[in-house]
């Protein structure tokens, strides 16, 4: 048997209940922007503990509309992570805005506050003025909010949280996403809360603000048919919606079967060279992915392969090392160097709530041999 990622094993499992939502909506005969989207939003917002949540059609087009609704683009400057989904980055420049990718701190994988203020006290030369921080809570792991959102306050900056990866995690005890001024997700069908396609959300503190926003994802629609803005399209379909619905009444209990599952992992590797993922003190770590480290990655990942496991790598390249970015995306104060020596040893273990005792069992048991 091959332990691997199982993306239908989330549709599997909740099958019955997802089949009926998908009926419900087809049934209704309103397909964009009905009752399912409005219900869901709701529900959302509900869950986080956020003002208002905005669908939107993907995470990348999430993190545009809350840029371009706080007003962030061209002639701007935000500051982000090279150690992320290259979405993240490509998003930024979506706008107009300029990244600047700060290095992430070697524990925890998220942007480093040290590197952050040494670079908003130094912009690099020829760049527009920092206007926003967009940090990434990576692999399931809020970044370090606290020291992030004071550096923000104090520069005058907008803080919006990148939450495509941390569906349900904790800072302190309350949920990402409702600590900045906007808050991006994904429901790309791997996360914890997936879509069956594509999916996308924006949680904003206030009615005000998540009004901008809607009408952003809609040509810049408040009357139909007439733009008050220069919109997009970027609309949450019915279908996925309904989905969310569903999922969403679950996902804490499988945001909780993950913990247990990674907890499993650590006890296998406590007396192995490979470091498990280390939890920030004070966050609720949701285990998007469970992510070791090892220099021998490499044979690490070939004696996993021969006993039947599989593995990955996000991520194995930083976006500014990659083709469409290097040489001309500007570096924070610290030169990225964690982040490329993270990039070089990172592996991803197999971890979703699907997984059976028996499967979890296996991975452990080749953890202890390694």
């Amino acid at each position: 048997m091959i332990v691997q990622a199982n993306p239908g094993a989330g549709y599997r499992a909740l099958k019955t209940e997802i089949d009926a939502a998908v009926a419900r909506a087809l049934d209704s005969g309103w397909y964009i922007l009905g009752q399912e989207v409005k219900a869901f939003e709701a529900a959302f917002a509900s869950w986080l503990g956020a003002g208002k949540a905005v669908g939107c059609g993907n995470g990348t087009d999430a993190i545009v509309l809350a840029l371009r609704g706080l007003g962030i683009g061209p002639g701007c400057s935000v500051a982000t992570v090279s150690h992320t989904a290259v979405a993240t980055v490509a998003a930024v420049e979506m706008t107009g805005a300029t990244p600047v990718l700060i290095d992430i701190d070697a524990e925890h994988y998220t942007m480093d506050p040290v590197d952050l203020a040494a670079t908003l006290a130094a912009l690099p030369a020829g760049l527009p003025p920092f206007k926003a921080v967009l940090p990434v809570h990576l692999y399931g792991q809020p970044a370090d909010l606290d020291a992030i959102g004071a550096l923000c306050r104090d520069n005058g900056l907008a803080l919006i949280e990148d939450c495509a990866q941390a569906h349900g995690a904790t800072w302190q005890g309350r949920k990402v996403g409702t600590f900045g001024d906007a808050a991006t997700f994904s429901f790309y069908p791997t996360k914890n809360l997936g879509a069956l396609g594509d999916g996308g959300a924006v949680a904003l503190p206030s009615e005000e603000a998540a009004s901008r926003v809607a009408a952003l994802r809609q040509y810049g629609w408040r009357t139909h048919y007439i733009s008050d803005d220069v919109g997009m399209n970027s609309r949450l379909d019915e279908l996925q919606a309904a989905i969310l619905r569903v999922k969403l009444a679950h996902l804490d209990a499988a945001n909780g079967r993950r913990q247990d599952i990674a907890a499993v992992y650590d006890e296998a590797l406590r007396h192995t060279a490979i470091r498990p993922p280390t939890r920030r003190v004070g966050a609720g770590h949701v285990f998007h992915l469970y992510v070791v480290r090892t220099p021998d990655r490499d044979a690490v990942q070939a004696a996993l392969r021969a006993a039947g496991i599989g593995s990955g790598i996000h991520y194995p390249q930083p976006v500014h090392l990659q083709p469409a970015y290097r040489g001309r995306v500007a570096l924070g104060a610290a030169g990225c160097v964690q982040t490329e020596l993270a990039a070089s040893q990172v592996l991803s273990l197999p971890l979703y709530p699907e997984l059976t005792d028996d499967e979890v069992a296996q991975v452990a048991a080749a953890l202890k041999r390694l």
